[in-house]
């Protein structure tokens, strides 16, 4: 099981690369205009993709900033954003790489940010949670870019497992 969610934190890192470059290539007006997606705009929705992973860091290890709501912009920028994501990709990368099967039975227990309930649950579950909850946005801002005239890159996990870094986890 710990191959799988070190695959899957590699897969992360690996999709948000991809994603920003071609977020990288928007216009400051593009970046910010509500497309009408779930968090309205490109900067919305890759913020939120950021807050949602920095909530679950901190229940996961008790450390680290966590925002408390959903909607919060980290960055208005694309280049300060992408560097708080590439910090935080490899802080998910390198505390998964240090969980056994033991950790990933575990438990944990948490406060929701919408609904402010206490919850206890295994691990593993909640990991998958995380990295459900960053392709579904990802599929979001992927729907963005289209929406924006522009190219979206392809992010399904297969070609990740057909990289160089992928490889490893095949």
């Amino acid at each position: 099981m710990t191959q799988h969610f070190k695959m899957m934190a590699a897969y992360n890192g690996w999709a948000n690369r991809v994603l920003y470059d071609a977020a990288a290539e928007l216009t400051e007006e593009e970046f910010t205009r509500d497309v009408g997606a779930f968090f309205g705009s490109m900067m919305g929705t890759l913020n939120h993709i950021l807050v949602a992973d920095r909530i679950w860091m901190k229940r996961f290890t008790g450390e680290g900033d966590a925002p408390n709501r959903l909607d919060a912009i980290i960055h208005s920028t694309m280049p300060a954003l992408r560097l708080e994501r590439e910090a935080e990709d490899n802080r998910i990368v390198e505390w998964i790489s240090g969980l056994d099967d033991a950790a990933l039975e575990g438990f944990f227990t948490y406060v929701t940010v919408v609904e402010t309930k206490t919850i206890s649950q295994r691990l593993a579950p909640a990991l998958s949670h995380l990295f459900n909850h960053q392709t579904h946005h990802r599929g979001q801002a992927h729907t963005i870019l289209s929406l924006l005239n522009k190219r979206p890159p392809s992010l399904d996990l297969i070609y990740f497992q057909r990289t160089d870094e992928g490889q490893k986890y095949t």
